[in-house]
């Protein structure tokens, strides 16, 4: 792994017997152990997105071998699951929640599974794990008009900000999906950076708000997980994903084109 690349492993839930819904994108407890293990055996330093961007924004040097532990939505599993396998191993993360699946006040729903509440996500922030802005209600960010976006992102960050009392600095777009706009409003919304997904390791030269992670899912394997992290076979692995997104995205871009003309007639 060169050292001006970084893997930035994303994870979504932890769970022993996940939903359809988060399925392919849960991983099991005794995987999600056996790869915190395998981090350190490696000696590899966990640090926390903040940490990174702070990092390579000043010019500082990054800790030896570093990796990123992130994990999205906010699901229960991080806190009964990943939780204890962080603090045995004393790694930080980073949880990027979206505010209203979080259970109790602000709930608008639409969780996908069991999330976490207010208090279990306070345990987290004081256990180590950095939370980052994740939107509100979870929506693909560039599909937005500029009110929406806006209202999504000043949502979020005012509601993490009342219920852990610091301001979130890191930021993570739903689905990946984001585009010059939405960078220019999370950054004016006070994120000093973001993560995408791109299944390639994280590089500065791609910039700080488009910092690109790795996905593990639940067929990852503990000799997959640890060519992830050496930066090998990343292209074999998610050569078919990068079809499907690359197709995805001309369908998502032609109904935005549609929607935008049809707009125009009204």
């Amino acid at each position: 792994m060169s050292s001006a690349a970084v893997p930035i492993l994303m994870y979504h839930a932890v769970a022993t017997a996940p939903n359809d819904a988060t399925r392919v994108l849960s991983v099991a407890p005794e995987a999600f152990a056996e790869q915190m293990a395998l981090i350190g055996d490696l000696g590899l330093t966990p640090v926390t997105t903040g940490e990174l961007a702070a990092r390579w924004r000043s010019g500082r040097p990054l800790p030896a071998r570093p990796v990123l532990i992130t994990f999205d939505d906010g699901y229960e599993g991080v806190h009964r699951h990943a939780l204890p396998v962080l603090a045995q191993h004393g790694f930080p993360a980073t949880l990027f929640v979206s505010t209203g699946w979080i259970r109790g006040a602000h709930d608008t729903g639409g969780g996908l599974d069991t999330m976490l509440d207010w208090a279990q996500t306070r345990e987290l922030a004081g256990s180590g794990v950095e939370i980052g802005g994740h939107s509100h209600t979870h929506p693909q960010l560039d599909q937005l008009d500029d009110a929406t976006l806006t209202a999504e992102l000043t949502r979020s960050t005012e509601i993490l900000t009342g219920e852990l009392g610091t301001r979130p600095v890191s930021f993570a777009y739903p689905y990946g999906y984001s585009s010059r706009r939405v960078r220019r409003a999370v950054r004016a919304a006070g994120y000093g950076q973001a993560l995408a997904v791109g299944n390639a390791l994280a590089r500065r030269r791609q910039g700080p708000y488009a910092l690109q992670r790795v996905t593990v899912r639940r067929t990852t394997g503990v000799e997959e997980f640890e060519r992830l992290l050496h930066g090998s076979a990343i292209t074999r692995t998610f050569a078919r994903d990068r079809v499907l997104t690359k197709g995805y995205a001309l369908v998502r871009r032609a109904r935005q084109v549609r929607r935008k003309a049809i707009s125009s007639r009204v």
